[in-house]
Protein backbone atom coordinates (compact mmCIF):
# COMPACT_ATOMS: atom_id res chain seq x y z
CA UNK A 1 0.00 0.00 0.00
CA UNK A 2 1.51 3.35 -0.79
CA UNK A 3 0.60 6.04 1.89
CA UNK A 4 -1.70 9.08 1.96
CA UNK A 5 -1.14 12.25 3.87
CA UNK A 6 -4.69 13.27 3.78
CA UNK A 7 -6.33 13.17 7.06
CA UNK A 8 -8.38 10.67 7.43
CA UNK A 9 -12.22 10.76 7.94
CA UNK A 10 -13.68 10.64 11.25
CA UNK A 11 -15.26 7.23 11.81
CA UNK A 12 -17.91 5.96 13.84
CA UNK A 13 -18.15 3.11 15.36
CA UNK A 14 -20.73 0.25 13.41
CA UNK A 15 -23.64 -1.00 15.33
CA UNK A 16 -22.94 -3.32 17.94
CA UNK A 17 -19.42 -2.85 18.03
CA UNK A 18 -17.95 -2.13 21.75
CA UNK A 19 -15.68 1.05 20.89
CA UNK A 20 -13.12 1.81 23.24
CA UNK A 21 -12.92 5.38 23.67
CA UNK A 22 -10.17 7.81 24.48
CA UNK A 23 -11.94 8.26 28.23
CA UNK A 24 -11.85 4.50 28.42
CA UNK A 25 -7.93 4.65 27.47
CA UNK A 26 -6.85 7.97 29.79
CA UNK A 27 -8.91 5.97 32.79
CA UNK A 28 -6.61 2.48 32.20
CA UNK A 29 -3.70 4.95 32.09
CA UNK A 30 -4.45 6.42 35.49
CA UNK A 31 -4.94 3.06 37.07
CA UNK A 32 -1.10 1.37 35.30
CA UNK A 33 0.55 4.76 35.27
CA UNK A 34 2.91 4.29 38.72
CA UNK A 35 3.78 0.87 37.03
CA UNK A 36 4.65 1.28 33.62
CA UNK A 37 7.55 3.69 31.73
CA UNK A 38 6.67 6.05 29.64
CA UNK A 39 9.24 4.95 26.94
CA UNK A 40 10.47 7.66 24.62
CA UNK A 41 10.15 8.01 21.14
CA UNK A 42 13.27 8.85 18.44
CA UNK A 43 13.16 10.02 15.04
CA UNK A 44 15.62 7.99 12.56
CA UNK A 45 15.96 8.11 8.73
CA UNK A 46 14.60 4.64 7.54
CA UNK A 47 14.05 4.76 3.89
CA UNK A 48 12.38 7.99 4.95
CA UNK A 49 12.23 9.77 8.48
CA UNK A 50 10.55 7.85 10.97
CA UNK A 51 9.28 8.28 14.29
CA UNK A 52 10.49 5.00 16.47
CA UNK A 53 8.37 4.08 19.86
CA UNK A 54 10.72 2.41 22.29
CA UNK A 55 8.40 0.06 23.86
CA UNK A 56 11.35 -2.72 23.80
CA UNK A 57 12.39 -0.45 27.30
CA UNK A 58 9.02 -1.02 29.05
CA UNK A 59 9.15 -2.93 32.24
CA UNK A 60 9.73 -7.08 31.41
CA UNK A 61 10.76 -6.13 27.60
CA UNK A 62 7.90 -5.57 25.53
CA UNK A 63 4.79 -3.34 25.13
CA UNK A 64 2.68 -6.41 27.33
CA UNK A 65 3.34 -4.73 30.88
CA UNK A 66 0.70 -2.42 29.99
CA UNK A 67 -2.13 -4.61 29.00
CA UNK A 68 -0.59 -6.98 32.31
CA UNK A 69 -1.20 -4.12 34.76
CA UNK A 70 -4.33 -2.94 33.29
CA UNK A 71 -5.90 -6.48 34.01
CA UNK A 72 -4.49 -7.03 37.57
CA UNK A 73 -5.65 -3.76 38.63
CA UNK A 74 -8.95 -3.24 36.98
CA UNK A 75 -10.09 -6.65 37.86
CA UNK A 76 -10.54 -8.48 41.26
CA UNK A 77 -8.21 -11.49 41.53
CA UNK A 78 -8.88 -14.47 43.37
CA UNK A 79 -6.71 -15.65 46.12
CA UNK A 80 -5.44 -18.55 43.92
CA UNK A 81 -4.25 -15.48 41.26
CA UNK A 82 -3.86 -15.40 37.31
CA UNK A 83 -3.23 -17.79 34.46
CA UNK A 84 -2.27 -16.93 31.47
CA UNK A 85 -1.00 -18.35 27.72
CA UNK A 86 1.79 -16.88 25.70
CA UNK A 87 4.16 -17.44 23.47
CA UNK A 88 6.72 -15.55 25.39
CA UNK A 89 6.19 -11.76 26.17
CA UNK A 90 2.65 -12.06 27.34
CA UNK A 91 4.03 -14.27 29.70
CA UNK A 92 6.92 -12.35 30.82
CA UNK A 93 4.44 -9.33 31.63
CA UNK A 94 1.69 -11.27 33.67
CA UNK A 95 4.87 -12.86 35.51
CA UNK A 96 6.16 -9.58 36.05
CA UNK A 97 3.11 -7.72 36.72
CA UNK A 98 1.95 -10.57 39.43
CA UNK A 99 5.74 -10.65 40.87
CA UNK A 100 5.11 -6.88 41.57
CA UNK A 101 1.82 -6.54 43.10
CA UNK A 102 2.54 -9.91 45.41
CA UNK A 103 0.10 -11.91 43.61
CA UNK A 104 0.79 -15.48 42.66
CA UNK A 105 0.57 -16.27 38.82
CA UNK A 106 0.76 -19.65 36.39
CA UNK A 107 2.15 -19.21 33.22
CA UNK A 108 1.91 -21.24 30.06
CA UNK A 109 4.14 -21.28 27.41
CA UNK A 110 4.79 -22.90 24.26
CA UNK A 111 8.02 -25.27 23.36
CA UNK A 112 8.99 -22.66 20.47
CA UNK A 113 8.85 -19.86 23.41
CA UNK A 114 12.87 -18.48 23.36
CA UNK A 115 14.77 -19.67 26.51
CA UNK A 116 15.48 -15.76 27.18
CA UNK A 117 11.46 -15.64 27.73
CA UNK A 118 11.25 -18.90 29.48
CA UNK A 119 13.97 -17.85 32.00
CA UNK A 120 12.30 -14.69 32.96
CA UNK A 121 9.24 -16.52 33.11
CA UNK A 122 10.88 -18.73 35.56
CA UNK A 123 11.92 -16.64 37.99
CA UNK A 124 9.23 -14.36 38.71
CA UNK A 125 6.36 -17.11 38.40
CA UNK A 126 5.37 -20.91 38.03
CA UNK A 127 6.23 -22.04 34.77
CA UNK A 128 4.77 -24.70 32.66
CA UNK A 129 5.71 -25.44 28.99
CA UNK A 130 2.91 -26.94 27.05
CA UNK A 131 3.05 -28.02 23.53
CA UNK A 132 4.33 -26.64 20.28
CA UNK A 133 2.26 -23.91 19.78
CA UNK A 134 1.13 -20.96 21.75
CA UNK A 135 -3.16 -23.13 20.77
CA UNK A 136 -1.41 -26.04 22.62
CA UNK A 137 -0.50 -23.27 25.79
CA UNK A 138 -3.61 -21.72 25.41
CA UNK A 139 -5.59 -25.01 25.78
CA UNK A 140 -3.69 -26.16 28.76
CA UNK A 141 -4.08 -22.88 30.49
CA UNK A 142 -7.65 -23.03 30.16
CA UNK A 143 -8.35 -26.61 31.52
CA UNK A 144 -5.98 -24.79 34.43
CA UNK A 145 -8.18 -21.76 35.01
CA UNK A 146 -11.11 -24.35 34.59
CA UNK A 147 -10.00 -26.56 37.45
CA UNK A 148 -8.23 -24.20 39.80
CA UNK A 149 -10.39 -20.87 39.55
CA UNK A 150 -7.79 -18.12 38.77
CA UNK A 151 -7.93 -15.89 36.48
CA UNK A 152 -7.16 -15.45 33.19
CA UNK A 153 -5.49 -12.79 31.31
CA UNK A 154 -5.74 -13.54 27.70
CA UNK A 155 -2.86 -12.50 25.87
CA UNK A 156 -4.73 -9.92 23.04
CA UNK A 157 -8.88 -10.90 23.69
CA UNK A 158 -9.61 -9.36 26.57
CA UNK A 159 -10.71 -5.80 26.77
CA UNK A 160 -8.53 -4.63 29.51
CA UNK A 161 -5.19 -6.21 27.71
CA UNK A 162 -6.74 -3.98 24.64
CA UNK A 163 -7.39 -1.53 26.72
CA UNK A 164 -3.78 -1.61 28.73
CA UNK A 165 -2.23 -1.70 24.89
CA UNK A 166 -3.30 1.50 23.99
CA UNK A 167 -1.86 3.47 26.23
CA UNK A 168 0.82 3.42 24.02
CA UNK A 169 -0.76 5.32 21.59
CA UNK A 170 -2.19 8.07 24.22
CA UNK A 171 2.05 8.37 24.97
CA UNK A 172 2.68 8.30 21.55
CA UNK A 173 0.71 11.03 20.57
CA UNK A 174 1.51 13.03 22.46
CA UNK A 175 5.22 12.55 22.11
CA UNK A 176 4.98 12.59 18.35
CA UNK A 177 2.84 15.19 17.92
CA UNK A 178 -0.18 14.98 14.54
CA UNK A 179 0.78 11.42 12.61
CA UNK A 180 -0.37 10.47 9.20
CA UNK A 181 0.28 6.46 9.65
CA UNK A 182 1.27 4.03 12.48
CA UNK A 183 2.70 0.84 11.52
CA UNK A 184 1.60 -1.79 14.20
CA UNK A 185 3.17 -5.56 14.43
CA UNK A 186 0.24 -7.56 14.47
CA UNK A 187 -0.32 -11.34 16.42
CA UNK A 188 -3.56 -12.18 18.34
CA UNK A 189 -4.13 -8.33 17.50
CA UNK A 190 -4.37 -6.77 20.87
CA UNK A 191 -2.16 -3.75 20.07
CA UNK A 192 -3.39 -3.15 16.97
CA UNK A 193 -6.88 -3.24 18.32
CA UNK A 194 -5.71 -1.02 21.33
CA UNK A 195 -3.92 1.50 19.10
CA UNK A 196 -6.62 1.66 15.97
CA UNK A 197 -9.09 2.35 19.13
CA UNK A 198 -7.13 5.29 19.77
CA UNK A 199 -6.36 6.81 16.39
CA UNK A 200 -10.24 6.04 15.16
CA UNK A 201 -10.07 9.36 13.84
CA UNK A 202 -6.64 11.24 13.26
CA UNK A 203 -4.60 8.70 11.61
CA UNK A 204 -4.29 6.14 9.35
CA UNK A 205 -3.07 2.05 11.32
CA UNK A 206 -1.48 -0.52 9.18
CA UNK A 207 -0.87 -3.74 10.43
CA UNK A 208 2.60 -5.56 9.85
CA UNK A 209 2.89 -9.66 9.72
CA UNK A 210 5.33 -12.06 9.14
CA UNK A 211 4.40 -13.70 5.72
CA UNK A 212 4.50 -16.99 7.55
CA UNK A 213 1.96 -16.06 10.08
CA UNK A 214 -1.19 -13.69 8.69
CA UNK A 215 -3.35 -13.78 11.03
CA UNK A 216 -4.92 -10.37 10.68
CA UNK A 217 -4.26 -10.92 6.60
CA UNK A 218 -6.57 -14.22 6.27
CA UNK A 219 -9.06 -12.72 8.51
CA UNK A 220 -9.64 -9.96 6.54
CA UNK A 221 -9.79 -11.97 3.29
CA UNK A 222 -12.36 -14.33 5.11
CA UNK A 223 -14.49 -11.76 7.02
CA UNK A 224 -13.54 -12.88 10.89
CA UNK A 225 -11.02 -14.98 12.15
CA UNK A 226 -9.77 -17.67 10.92
CA UNK A 227 -6.71 -20.01 10.93
CA UNK A 228 -3.63 -19.55 9.55
CA UNK A 229 0.08 -20.38 9.25
CA UNK A 230 1.91 -20.58 12.23
CA UNK A 231 5.79 -19.33 10.97
CA UNK A 232 8.37 -17.39 10.94
CA UNK A 233 11.23 -16.61 12.83
CA UNK A 234 8.90 -14.39 14.84
CA UNK A 235 6.92 -17.57 15.69
CA UNK A 236 7.15 -16.80 19.51
CA UNK A 237 5.15 -13.61 19.34
CA UNK A 238 3.36 -13.42 16.63
CA UNK A 239 1.93 -16.20 15.14
CA UNK A 240 -0.64 -17.41 17.60
CA UNK A 241 -3.02 -19.02 14.89
CA UNK A 242 -5.85 -16.75 14.36
CA UNK A 243 -6.50 -13.29 15.33
CA UNK A 244 -9.16 -12.52 18.45
CA UNK A 245 -12.69 -12.69 18.21
CA UNK A 246 -13.12 -9.41 20.27
CA UNK A 247 -10.38 -8.16 18.22
CA UNK A 248 -11.47 -8.44 14.70
CA UNK A 249 -14.23 -6.05 14.80
CA UNK A 250 -11.89 -3.56 16.12
CA UNK A 251 -9.44 -3.62 13.39
CA UNK A 252 -12.19 -4.26 10.83
CA UNK A 253 -13.53 -0.97 11.51
CA UNK A 254 -10.77 0.69 12.64
CA UNK A 255 -7.56 -0.44 10.84
CA UNK A 256 -6.96 0.88 7.64
CA UNK A 257 -4.61 -2.49 6.23
CA UNK A 258 -2.55 -5.24 6.63
CA UNK A 259 0.71 -5.79 4.67
CA UNK A 260 3.33 -8.93 5.03
CA UNK A 261 6.93 -9.13 5.07
CA UNK A 262 9.37 -11.82 4.71
CA UNK A 263 11.47 -13.58 7.16
CA UNK A 264 14.71 -11.75 4.93
CA UNK A 265 13.31 -8.56 5.37
CA UNK A 266 12.42 -8.79 9.23
CA UNK A 267 16.23 -9.90 9.94
CA UNK A 268 17.42 -7.22 7.96
CA UNK A 269 15.64 -4.77 9.77
CA UNK A 270 16.76 -6.14 13.05
CA UNK A 271 19.99 -5.62 11.84
CA UNK A 272 19.59 -2.07 10.14
CA UNK A 273 18.01 -1.00 13.90
CA UNK A 274 20.96 -2.54 15.62
CA UNK A 275 23.73 -1.45 13.07
CA UNK A 276 22.11 2.29 12.86
CA UNK A 277 21.16 2.97 15.97
CA UNK A 278 21.92 0.08 18.90
CA UNK A 279 17.94 -0.47 18.98
CA UNK A 280 17.57 -4.23 19.99
CA UNK A 281 14.65 -5.34 18.80
CA UNK A 282 13.25 -8.81 18.48
CA UNK A 283 12.12 -10.51 15.10
CA UNK A 284 8.43 -9.52 15.89
CA UNK A 285 9.23 -6.01 17.11
CA UNK A 286 11.24 -5.31 13.79
CA UNK A 287 8.53 -5.78 11.03
CA UNK A 288 7.53 -2.37 10.85
CA UNK A 289 10.65 -1.55 10.03
CA UNK A 290 10.76 -4.63 7.46
CA UNK A 291 7.64 -3.38 5.86
CA UNK A 292 9.46 -0.04 5.37
CA UNK A 293 12.72 -1.16 4.46
CA UNK A 294 11.55 -3.56 1.95
CA UNK A 295 8.37 -1.40 0.20
CA UNK A 296 5.89 -3.70 1.83
CA UNK A 297 4.50 0.00 3.00
CA UNK A 298 5.65 2.93 0.52
CA UNK A 299 4.90 6.08 2.35
CA UNK A 300 3.92 8.93 0.27
CA UNK A 301 6.19 12.23 0.38
CA UNK A 302 5.76 14.44 3.88
CA UNK A 303 4.11 11.57 5.27
CA UNK A 304 4.39 11.51 9.00
CA UNK A 305 5.14 7.87 10.08
CA UNK A 306 5.62 6.37 12.96
CA UNK A 307 6.63 2.82 13.85
CA UNK A 308 5.86 0.75 17.36
CA UNK A 309 9.17 -1.32 18.04
CA UNK A 310 6.91 -3.66 20.89
CA UNK A 311 9.96 -5.60 22.43
CA UNK A 312 13.38 -7.21 22.85
CA UNK A 313 13.21 -10.18 24.56
CA UNK A 314 15.81 -12.31 23.13
CA UNK A 315 19.35 -13.54 23.30
CA UNK A 316 21.35 -11.07 22.46
CA UNK A 317 23.70 -13.53 20.25
CA UNK A 318 20.71 -12.57 17.81
CA UNK A 319 22.13 -9.32 17.41
CA UNK A 320 24.72 -8.70 14.52
CA UNK A 321 27.19 -6.58 14.56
Amino acid sequence: MTGDTRAPTPRLAPPGLTMMTRDDIHRAYDAIRPYVRRTPVIALDLAGPVTLKLEQLQHAGSFKARGAFTNLLLRDVPPIGVAAASGGNHGVAVAYAAHRLGIPARIFVPTVSSPAKTQRIRQLADLVIAGDRYADALEAAEQWIAASGAMSVHAFDGRETILGQATLALELDDQAGQLDTVLVPVGGGGLIAGIASYFASTAQVIGVEPDGAPTLVRARAAGGPVDAPAGSIAVDALAPRRVGELVFPITRAYVDDAVLVSDDAIRSAQRALWQTARIAAEPAASVGVAALLSGAYKPAPGERVAVIITGANMSPSQLDG
